[in-house]
């Protein structure tokens, strides 16, 4: 029997979460996640999913999958403190070697590498120095670093950021100082100021954490990632990122130096008492992916030219796409039954699927539908939604 009080709590919780509109419905993916899938029983293009580079329906990212399981096992032997399998630490090499650090450790997920990288690297008298829209599982690796310091700066503002830092010479003095930010920001699809943030971290003796989420794969020459992009190699001290994106798996990993390695290894609870991560059949399939993404260049050519074609495309007949720089391209609606309806609309009489935020996801006043444009969409799938969003547009007097 349900404890009468706990029971009440839940119903006045979820009965508040449907008033304000924020159990959405969740559609249900039947088949491979790729350009056009069957959702809810209806074929929809799907045009808000990460899967930037087509890996999570890559045939020989499949069969690498199903090779590692036959190599490997389905499962991983124990926890890793124990035990580790040799696939394992194949890709651990592998992703530092692709992110240019001298190693990497792999969590289950991205939230829990952000959990399980930020909370025991800072103690009792550090500073954390955040970016207002940080993700949150930055927020939460924050929050369980108990006794720090914790300050919040501005929006890509990188005066308030110089100013917090001086404002907090004395408390920071006690201990160290760790700037945290995400690189592409994933609600507005703009990207940090790396460089700036480097100088300042030298200039006020801080180290800087990166979430490299949804830069892997997407920002840089060759798909790197934000170091890459902004040639910053040796001047952050840790990467974060995850697999389930670019790389169109499961997981995420810390990079960073030898000595980053061996610390998290030990000390990294969310790390050390988890089991079963990463499965051989996922090591095999991110290896492949990873190896794909580097033979296969143009893939990475072809995100950039297909997003700059859609946010053109946007732009031109009047929407408002923010300030996104990435492949993420918001359209801002301003209300929540807007962005909503929009979202609706699109996929009842469109078939297609673009999924609507409002607050407290963005800020009140900046409801929108958040596209994501991937490498393997085609021009006429690309054309066939500008055409959609342009007749839903108007008829919804968005435009």
């Amino acid at each position: 029997m349900v404890n009468p009080k706990f029971g009440k709590f839940l119903k006045e919780q979820v009965d508040d979460l449907k008033r304000i509109g924020f159990l959405s419905h969740v559609r249900v993916l039947e088949g491979i996640n790729s350009s056009k899938s069957t959702l809810d029983g209806k074929e929809v293009l799907i045009l808000c999913a990460p899967n930037y580079l087509g890996m999570a329906d890559h045939p020989e990212v499949m069969q690498a999958a199903k090779d590692a399981i036959d190599k490997c096992g389905a499962g991983s032997p124990a926890g890793r403190g124990i035990m580790t399998n040799s696939i394992v630490l194949d890709l651990e090499k592998k992703l530092a070697e692709f992110k240019g650090t001298e190693a990497a450790l792999c969590y289950p997920t991205g939230y829990i590498a952000n959990m399980g990288g930020i909370w025991p690297l800072m103690t009792a008298g550090d500073t954390i120095v955040s970016e207002e829209l940080n993700h949150a599982s930055i927020i939460d690796g924050c929050r369980l670093a108990k006794g720090t310091n914790r300050i919040v700066y501005k929006h890509l503002d990188m005066e308030d950021l110089e100013n917090k830092l001086k404002e907090s010479v004395e408390e920071r003095s006690k201990g160290k100082t760790m700037i945290v930010t995400d690189s592409v920001f994933s609600m507005d699809g703009d990207i940090c100021k790396l460089p700036e943030m480097i100088e300042l971290a030298e200039k006020y003796d801080a180290f800087i954490y990166i979430d490299d989420a949804h830069a892997t794969g997407v920002l840089g020459k060759t798909g790197r990632g934000t170091l890459e992009h902004f040639n910053a190699y040796g001047k952050v001290d840790v990467v974060m990122g995850t697999l389930s994106k670019a790389i169109g798996t499961v997981g995420g990993f810390v990079a960073g130096s030898e000595e980053l390695y061996y610390y998290l290894h030990r000390l990294s609870r969310p790390f050390y008492f988890s089991t079963g991560f990463l499965s051989p059949p996922v090591c095999g399939a991110i290896l492949r992916a990873i190896e794909i993404i580097e033979k296969e260049p143009q893939r990475h050519k072809r995100l950039w030219d297909n997003t700059r074609y859609f946010k053109k495309g946007l732009e031109s007949v009047g929407f408002n796409t923010g300030i996104s720089e990435t492949p993420i391209t918001p359209v801002i609606v301003g209300t929540p039954e807007g962005a909503g309806e929009l979202s609706r609309l699109l996929y009842n009489e469109e078939s297609i699927f673009v999924q609507a935020f409002s607050y407290p996801v963005v800020p009140k006043g900046e409801d929108r539908v958040r596209t994501i444009v991937n490498a393997h969409h085609t021009r006429k799938q690309l054309d066939y939604a500008l055409e959609a969003f342009e007749r839903i547009g108007r008829k919804l007097d968005v435009i």
